[in-house]
């Protein structure tokens, strides 16, 4: 299964994973009660991880639908290849850490009678806090949503507006099965993450304009189901893979074999060891075979002269100039970012 997708998969799992492990009870625990238990390295750690993990999670799906855009749209362009795909993940992660610094460079924790704050003091106050979590929204949830918004619509209308002219062969129209099965299950696991993350999005860019909403009664209520639509984001992603992608249920299956009521069937073991096969340099839709003779002629003299004749190359032989391709089946997927439910520490007096 080491497609370039799955690299892209196992990156948006990892940063998913990391954001449910080391953030989601943290900040909840935090917003229920109002007071920071948890001291001031891992107070800058709060505020700085979650921007990192969601915008890793995010361009990964991003690259997904880039290499499913390019692997059916333009199927004979080289594809990226094993390395080349570690680069482009390390660099969303160098990214990622550079667009959440200023969040750990000025976390602080203050100390009050009672309890301790955990926040991030802007040195130059409100304005400053509000144009750095619209660039952070601007670049972890619209720009990467319009980009998936661009390639599947254009990948959709491709595989589900008509059929590629002179390939009507039983083997293409599986293929093309399985690549609608693909695109529908990342387009879900996509429209997922818009739904799951906009209330969220919604509630900072309305507090952070209309200041008094901060002491409603009921904010604080607001604040956490937003949050937690937002965090259950990626509990769907394992069952969205589960139910519409037969590899991954074999994988799963695979992994989780010691729980009693799991079975793994030898048609999932020969699903899973017929979809080994690495990245290839080209695509899937077409089939690309060149036909080449050549002649051979013998001199008269030769004591092989009886022997002479026209030889022809055979179709698709490497050494005569035919070539094939692999077909390529993938999958996808989640989150957005999660800070302190207040901007400073006036919010608290």
């Amino acid at each position: 299964m080491r497609t370039v997708t799955n690299y892209f998969l196992v990156n948006l799992a990892f940063s998913d994973a990391s954001m449910a492990a080391f953030n989601t009870l943290v900040n909840f625990i935090y917003a229920l009660h109002s007071e920071w238990y948890f001291g001031a390295n891992y107070c800058r750690f709060q505020n700085f991880f979650p921007i990192t993990a969601v915008f890793a999670s995010i361009y990964s799906m991003t690259a997904i639908a880039v290499d499913r855009y390019m692997a059916i749209i333009d199927p004979l362009k080289p594809r990226l290849s094993a390395t080349a795909t570690k680069i482009v993940i390390a660099s969303i992660w160098i990214l990622a850490f550079l667009l959440a610094f200023p969040q750990c460079l000025y976390s602080k924790t203050k100390v009050m009678p009672g309890r301790t704050l955990c926040y991030v003091q802007w040195p130059e106050g409100p304005k400053q806090h509000f144009t750095y979590h619209m660039i952070v929204i601007i670049l972890v949830y619209c720009f990467p949503l319009l980009i998936m918004g661009i390639t599947y619509t254009i990948v959709g209308i491709t595989l589900w507006g008509g059929e590629i002219p002179g390939d009507t062969s039983d083997k293409y129209h599986e293929q093309l099965k399985a690549k609608r099965k693909v695109v529908k299950m990342m387009i879900i696991v996509v429209v997922t993450f818009a739904i799951c993350w906009l209330p969220y999005h919604i509630y900072f860019i309305l507090t952070a304009i209309y200041q008094q909403l901060n002491r409603w009664k009921y904010i604080q209520q607001i604040y956490l189901a937003s949050f937690w639509l937002a965090m259950s984001s990626t509990m769907y992603n394992p069952i969205i893979y589960c139910c519409l992608n037969k590899r991954f249920r074999a994988g799963f299956k695979r992994a989780f074999r010691w729980c009693p009521f799991i079975e793994i069937s030898s048609y999932d073991e020969l699903e899973l060891k017929t979809t080994r096969f690495h990245p290839t340099r080209q695509s899937s839709l077409y089939t690309v075979t060149r036909m080449e003779s050549m002649t051979v002629v013998f001199d008269p003299s030769d004591s092989d002269a009886k022997s002479s004749r026209k030889k022809r190359g055979t179709p698709g032989d490497p050494g005569l100039g035919g070539c094939s391709r692999r077909n390529s089946k993938s999958a996808s997927t989640t989150s957005s970012f999660i800070s302190s439910p207040y901007a400073s520490v006036d919010e608290y007096s």
